[in-house]
């Protein structure tokens, strides 16, 4: 066996997860091989061409979610990050009316009743997103345990809830587990308010705004942001490709070796412990430790396999919730649209189609017979409108994430994907007269495309749902928390782990600071 086909741990995925994980432990002095199966690193957030000169992020497109700390430890500015747009604005368009400025100065104008009780809302969310916050970036302690860390870390969660103060304790402990639906109701009058700030909890999540726990998934998104320090989403210049570019010169600054174009076959076990790799070329690699970016279904059910599994841990994982319900919808246009109503300064931020909450909740009901909706929510960027860059000179791309689209369509995708990439643009052109005449190509992404193109089973951003019953210290399921799994030497880093999907970065780094205190 030659020295490069050794090393001290092995990443299979090249996500974000992956080159965030690999980067610290090759920053520690650890021999780091990352192994990814696509020609290039990123995973879901990748920037690409999908017409002749027109460019979008192909999965993930915003950036709201990365800790600073973390682009300072690996010192993303210097490896080409930058940021073609920050505090991204966003507006609520309404199908029979001008459209909505969700923020302060543009609720006064409109809605001067909700005005303030938007402040407050803020105002609370925000606060109780500070002590959550912590709570993202941490390894989650275990239950039961002697050992002084868990024990520590669970007295800090019981300090930091304590400071909330008794009232607004209680009111965290009250809305927790109410659905986004009871809490939009009680705290504000108009509809296209009540849809737009409930759609926030509902994006990527197989959840409508009646379902318990949809609060949960809002103040999950609450807490991300404000451990970011940014509650407004950014762009990268070039795309989330540019990240994930970022990160893989971090990690190469610091010793890692990528390959891409590498698919893995299996995970070595010898002596009951990872060893290393097989690759589909048939070439294997030997490592101390094998980090697996893959949702966790892939991981232990695909590239492990059951048999060093026990059957209750082989039952929990193969029951876990990972079915996307998101599409993403790229559009090349050969000029910029007009929205109604919609001032061309905020084309730059979000365009949100969600204009009431039973509107979300009919989207959502389709979804639950293997329907897509008959009037989707959308969330709309013009990407170009920021970084022109992206498309030819006059022209822009138009991407949208579409809820509710069900991985398993009754009849399935073949015969339906036409069907439904115009019946998103007509969609469109009901907020944007002639945007259909100006739409030189279009790509719808499933989540079934998007299981194939990114490797993801189920065709889910978070890989398994970010639900109350999968989050925390059981996700993604007992016996797998904490990064660790049931076999020794393999760990996990990818959006499966705590605390979920979304461009973090987190669970990279998290399962990194792991596998380095288990090896101090």
């Amino acid at each position: 066996m030659s020295a490069e086909s050794r090393y001290d741990c092995i990443v299979i995925g090249g996500g974000h997860n992956g080159l965030v994980c690999a980067a610290y432990l090759a920053r520690a002095g650890r021999s780091v091989l990352v192994l990814e199966a696509a020609a290039e690193v990123g995973g879901a957030a990748v920037t690409r061409e999908f017409a002749p000169g027109f460019r979008v992020s192909a999965g993930a497109h915003l950036l709201q979610w990365l800790p600073p700390e973390l682009s300072r430890d690996l010192a993303l500015a210097s490896h080409g990050l930058t940021l073609a747009a920050e505090d991204l604005p966003s507006t609520a368009l309404a199908p029979d009316g001008p459209p909505l400025r969700l923020d302060p100065e543009g609720l006064r104008a409109a809605a001067p009743r909700d005005a303030q009780a938007y402040d407050a809302y803020l105002s609370r969310l925000q606060r109780f997103a500070r002590v959550l916050g912590p709570l993202m970036s941490a390894v989650p302690p275990r239950l039961g345990t002697e050992d002084r860390q868990d024990r520590l870390a669970w007295l800090g969660l019981g300090w930091r809830l304590r400071r909330l103060g008794r009232r607004d304790l209680r009111e965290l402990l009250r809305i927790g587990g109410m659905c986004v639906y009871d809490l939009m109701q009680e705290q504000f009058e108009r509809p296209l308010l009540q849809g737009a700030l409930a759609f926030d909890g509902l994006l990527g999540a197989n959840l409508g705004p009646r379902s318990p726990g949809s609060v949960f998934t809002l103040l999950c998104r609450a807490a991300a942001a404000a451990n970011a320090g940014r509650f407004a989403p950014a762009q990268p210049r070039g795309g989330m490709g540019a990240l994930a570019q970022a990160l893989a010169a971090a990690a190469r600054a610091h010793g890692a070796t990528i390959r891409t174009g590498t698919r893995v076959r299996r995970i070595l076990i010898e002596r009951d412990q990872a060893a290393g790799v097989t690759l589909e070329s048939g070439e294997t690699i030997e490592a101390r430790i094998v980090v697996s970016n893959a949702d966790p279904k892939s991981t232990f059910l695909g590239l492990l396999g059951s048999e060093h599994l026990d059957t209750g841990f082989v039952r929990r994982v193969h029951h876990l919730r990972s079915g996307g319900l998101a599409a993403k919808l790229h559009l090349a246009l050969d000029r910029l649209p007009g929205f109604t109503g919609v001032e061309q300064s905020a084309l730059r931020g979000r365009l949100l189609l969600a204009p009431s909450l039973d509107y979300l909740e009919r989207a959502f009901n389709h979804s639950k017979y293997g329907e897509y909706s008959a009037q989707p929510s959308l969330e709309i960027t013009l990407p170009s409108v920021n970084d022109p860059q992206l498309a030819p000179a006059g022209a822009h791309v138009l991407s949208a994430i579409v809820q509710y689209v069900p991985y398993r369509l009754a009849g399935g995708w073949d015969a339906a994907r036409g069907a439904l990439t115009e019946h998103l643009i007509d969609t469109l052109e009901a907020h944007a007269p002639g945007l259909r005449r100006s739409v030189k190509a279009a790509q719808l992404l499933t989540p079934l495309d998007l299981e194939h193109t990114f490797r993801m089973q189920g065709g889910h951003w978070h890989h398994t749902e970010l639900a109350l019953d999968q989050f925390f210290l059981v996700r993604p399921v007992a016996g797998a928390a904490q990064y660790t799994t049931p076999v020794p030497g393999l760990y996990l880093c990818g959006a499966g782990c705590h605390p979920g999907g979304g461009v973090m970065g987190t669970a990279g780094r998290n399962a990194a600071r792991r596998i380095l205190a288990r090896a101090a």
